[in-house]
């Protein structure tokens, strides 16, 4: 089992809810929050470059529109990613993978590097994306998660050191079965689905546990006497100055 590599406050999506999410003027926000390193979401690109965007579309967080595993690079990464928060973001762009990593080693940063698959591109994606982090892993503490099964096992066949963790909305009955099969490091689930009794289970099971999204710094310090390691927020500005 690989230690556990984030620390107790993860800012999500890069900068929470303080800036446009996963982009790189959100990095510079985790920052001046105190928090150690930052969550976001890696894609590919219609030229197979991994990216940094939640959605499969476009259309909720950038001026473009439809797949984005259709667009190739050229394009998607002339769209406007930052306007949809406010007009004073407007010109931030959808950064690569490569571009998001070296910035959070410039700034001291941790990285949970959520693999996120469009649709019938789970072992491309986890392939990719493990492929670059690996590269990056000397330079900072990454963790691998995914909700996808076949992506963290692509990521496991080209980067079997990288720490690696399921993402699920709770931590399913055969979390046994799963940890073995996947050679886990640990899970992320839902704060609203966890419990003290399953926390401290895999604890002491030598299982990593980290939980998104919450909010509360009250909650969060309970969270954290249940054995929880990591904290994933939108509100970096509450939890990475109070904790």
């Amino acid at each position: 089992m690989k230690p556990w590599p984030l620390p107790a406050v993860v800012a999500h999506r890069c900068g929470g809810t303080l800036a446009p999410e996963n982009t790189l003027i959100g990095l510079e926000f985790a920052v001046q929050h105190h928090c150690a390193a930052v969550e976001f979401d890696a894609m590919l690109s219609g030229s197979a470059t991994p990216i940094l965007i939640h959605d499969e579309t476009l259309r909720r967080t950038t001026n473009g529109r439809g797949s984005v595993c259709a667009m190739p690079d050229e394009q998607l990464f002339r769209l406007d990613a930052g306007s949809w928060k406010s007009p004073r973001f407007a010109g931030e762009r959808i950064p690569s993978l490569f571009d998001a990593l070296s910035r959070c080693a410039a700034l001291g940063l941790g990285a949970n590097v959520e693999v996120k698959p469009a649709a019938g591109f789970d072992q491309a994606t986890g392939h990719t994306v493990a492929t670059l982090c690996a590269a990056f892993a000397p330079k900072l503490a990454l963790l691998l998660s995914s909700f996808s099964a076949g992506a963290l096992e692509a990521a496991r066949e080209v980067a079997p050191d990288l720490p690696r963790a399921l993402l699920v909305e709770w931590i399913p009955s055969d979390w046994t079965r799963l940890a073995f099969e996947l050679d886990l490091d640990g899970f992320v689930c839902d704060t609203r689905h966890l419990g003290q009794a399953r926390a401290q289970t895999l604890r002491e099971a030598g299982l990593g546990l980290a939980v998104y999204t919450e909010n509360d710094p009250q909650r969060a310090a309970m969270l954290f006497a249940w054995g929880v390691q990591s904290v994933i927020t939108d509100r970096p500005d509450l939890l990475g100055t109070a904790l």
